[in-house]
């Protein structure tokens, strides 16, 4: 079992920044790949990004509405792993979880049910 806790959401105005991460007390979190997911009200779930247990074993994706204002990040020392918002978007705004899987982040979509160890989330609320 994985438990994963995630931190670091809060309120911010457009254009803005903040930095998530999922961390685990277990070690063996950094044999995974670990997506983040963010779910608005009303909406479905949906992939935000991906990052495998280490560069040899896939790329890092990235949804395409966060291309080049969110960077995945990961620091096996710590059992963590980070997600850096910048140039946020009214439309950002979402509970955002880290999750868990027992292979890279290779292929094509980035769906919720390859994914078997969830944390709690966390909100992240962007308003003027």
């Amino acid at each position: 079992q994985l438990h994963l806790v995630e931190s670091g959401g809060g309120s911010v105005q457009p254009g803005g920044s903040l930095t998530l991460a999922c961390t685990s007390s277990k070690s063996t979190f950094n044999y995974f790949g670990i997506g983040w997911f963010r779910q608005a009200p009303g909406k479905e779930r949906e992939g935000v990004s991906c990052i495998s247990p280490t560069s040899s074993d896939g790329p890092t994706k990235y949804e395409d509405s966060v291309k080049g204002r969110f960077t995945i990040s990961r620091d096996n020392a710590k059992n963590t792993v980070y997600l850096q918002m910048h140039t946020l978007r009214p439309e950002d705004t979402a509970v955002y979880y880290c999750a868990a899987r027992d292979f890279p982040c290779s292929g094509a979509g980035l769906y919720a049910r390859d994914f078997g160890f969830w944390g709690q989330g966390t909100q992240v609320t962007v308003s003027s």
